[in-house]
């Protein structure tokens, strides 16, 4: 975390971090670097957490689009999962005079200076899907009901596990897996799938042999997939001698991907030993495939093409003296202020309907898949 004096620094050289940055290839995707003089027109600097996921580059590219058929200009800039990095590029975001700023927070608690000296600046700032904790100076937050994602999530393995119906009483054993840390809708999707999961973890239908039920036993950083399949193979050693997994709770697709790579490594998916359920999120390309090839469970369909018509809508309404729309005033305490939000539906998606979901929206190509 950078202090004030280190900050405006950091504003001083920003010429020079602007060099880097593009010869690094970190400002690709981006607009002219000349703001104008009015707002219309004018440059929005948008920052997204990595290219490792597909998600977020279609995320990048969506606002990116919506921006320009407004009539902005944009940069967009990719963190690539350091918080340090993404700092540094919204410091240069502000020195070259953007008119507002869209950011996807790698780490959400490490924006405060930064954010402060958007504001010093007059630029409002929109949280893009993760919100920004600890800092008065976010005006909007635009994303997805989070904790309904995880309720489709748990919903999903009650019903299919037919717990629901009462068709069968279990037990069943079940693994947990969570996303980053430092993200704060890690806790909104756990929190989500554990409303409809716990009740049958109480009543020992559901049946956690790792005994690793708390958040901060499960969670996983940076969402990486290689992380979940290593914690994924540990378990199976440890808990799974003779037993066997029918349910595993995956927060998002690339941690899924992982997860089933471990399961695969330990005989799971042979016909003596089917694959478990497992969950995900975002309908990434890979995942849909997996749901296809009877691997993947299901994941939940977030249309990111409406999330970034949302934040744009909200830039354009702040710098045309407009109120942006909103669905929430209560739900997101940043630990400063209320954050004003407006939260998208999300969508349950398996081999059942993602046809319509995701192909027949135009989200997901046929020929891809």
């Amino acid at each position: 975390m950078r202090n004030r004096r280190a900050a405006l620094a950091a504003i001083a050289g920003a010429a020079s971090l602007a060099l880097t940055l593009s010869a690094c290839g970190q400002n690709s995707e981006g607009g002219s670097e000349e703001s104008g003089d009015s707002a219309k027109g004018g440059t929005i600097g948008i920052a997204m957490p990595t290219k490792s996921s597909e998600r977020w580059i279609a995320d990048g590219n969506n606002v990116k689009k919506d921006l320009e058929s407004k009539g902005y200009k944009t940069q967009l800039v990719y963190g690539e999962d350091d918080p340090d990095q993404q700092v540094s590029q919204i410091e240069n975001l502000i020195t070259q005079g953007v008119k507002a700023l869209i950011v996807a927070a790698i780490d959400n608690k490490s924006m405060n200076n930064v954010l402060q000296q958007a504001k010093d600046a007059n630029i409002p700032v929109i949280s893009y899907d993760r919100l920004i904790l600890g800092s008065p100076n976010v005006d909007y937050y635009a994303s997805f009901d989070n904790e309904k994602v995880g309720e489709l999530q748990g919903t999903y393995i009650v019903e299919k596990l037919g717990l629901k119906d009462g068709s069968k009483n279990g037990p069943f054993n079940i693994e947990l897996f969570a996303g980053s840390n430092d993200d704060n809708n890690t806790r909104y999707f756990f929190q989500g799938a554990m409303n409809v999961l716990q009740p049958y973890i109480d009543k020992k239908q559901l049946v956690v042999r790792s005994g690793q039920t708390k958040l901060n036993q499960v969670t996983t950083l940076r969402w990486d997939g290689g992380t979940a399949q290593k914690r994924m193979d540990d378990i199976l050693t440890s808990a799974y001698k003779r037993e066997r997994v029918d349910a595993v709770l995956s927060p998002y697709d690339g941690i899924s991907i992982g997860i089933l790579s471990a399961l695969k490594s330990d005989d799971y998916g042979s016909k003596s030993k089917p694959l478990p359920i497992v969950t995900g999120q975002d309908a990434e390309l890979a995942s849909v495939k997996s749901i296809i090839a009877n691997q993947q469970s299901m994941t939940v369909y977030k249309d990111t093409r409406q999330l970034a018509k949302v934040a744009s809508n909200m830039v354009d309404a702040l710098l045309n003296d407009k109120k942006p729309e909103v669905n929430d005033t209560k739900t997101y305490d940043n630990g400063s202020k209320v954050v004003p939000a407006y939260l998208l539906e999300p969508v349950a998606v398996d081999k059942t309907n993602y046809q319509k979901e995701v192909v027949d929206s135009g989200y997901i190509k046929a020929s891809d898949l």
